[in-house]
C-alpha cells in the first residue's frame, strides 16, 4: 500500500492514475527546484508525468530538463507515495503515484523549455519549507535526516 498525501480520494468521484517521476536534485548550488506561477504560485521538485511507453527514468531526465534546463543523473530511487488531486491543465481528477529519486546534477544546458518554470536552488532546509507539495517535503525531510555513509542501504535508481 502506497502511502497517501493530501487530500483522500473523494466517495463516488472517478480517477485517472496518472504515475509521474520526480527529482530530488543535488548540486553545488544546494537543491533545484521549480518555481511555477500557473496555475498557480508552487514551489516544487521537477519532474512529471510518465507518457506511454516511457519508462520512469526516461521520463526523469526529460521531465528535469524541460523543467529546468539541466542534464541529471539519478542516484537513487527513494520511494513513491500517492496523491488524489484535480489536474486544471487536463481537466482532469487524478490519483498521482509519484517515484521520488535522488538526482545529481551534472551539467546547464540553458533555459527551461517550459515557460511556465523557473529553476531555482535552495539549501536543503529552505526547501524543505517552501515545497508546496507535502508528499515531496516529506521525502525531502526523510533523506535529510538519513545518516551518511557506506552502511547506509541503497537502492540503484531504476
Amino acid at each position: 500500500m502506497l502511502r497517501r498525501f493530501g487530500e483522500p480520494a473523494e466517495p463516488g468521484r472517478r480517477y485517472t492514475t496518472r504515475p509521474g517521476a520526480y527529482a530530488i536534485i543535488l548540486g553545488a548550488g544546494g537543491l533545484l527546484v521549480t518555481e511555477t506561477h500557473v496555475p498557480e504560485h508552487e514551489i516544487q521538485l521537477p519532474g512529471g508525468g510518465i507518457d506511454p511507453g516511457e519508462s520512469p527514468l526516461q521520463a526523469l531526465h526529460r521531465e528535469a530538463f524541460e523543467e529546468t534546463g539541466w542534464r541529471i543523473a539519478p542516484r537513487l530511487r527513494l520511494g513513491a507515495y500517492q496523491r488524489f488531486t484535480y489536474m486544471p491543465e487536463y481537466d482532469l481528477w487524478a490519483r498521482k503515484v509519484c517515484h521520488i529519486y535522488l538526482c545529481a546534477a551534472v551539467a546547464r544546458h540553458g533555459p527551461p523549455r517550459e515557460a511556465a518554470h523557473e529553476p531555482v536552488w535552495l539549501a536543503p532546509g529552505a526547501a524543505t519549507r517552501a515545497l508546496s507539495n507535502s508528499g515531496d517535503r516529506w521525502f525531502l525531510e526523510a533523506l535529510l535526516r538519513a545518516p551518511a555513509g557506506p552502511g547506509r542501504p541503497a537502492r540503484r535508481a531504476r
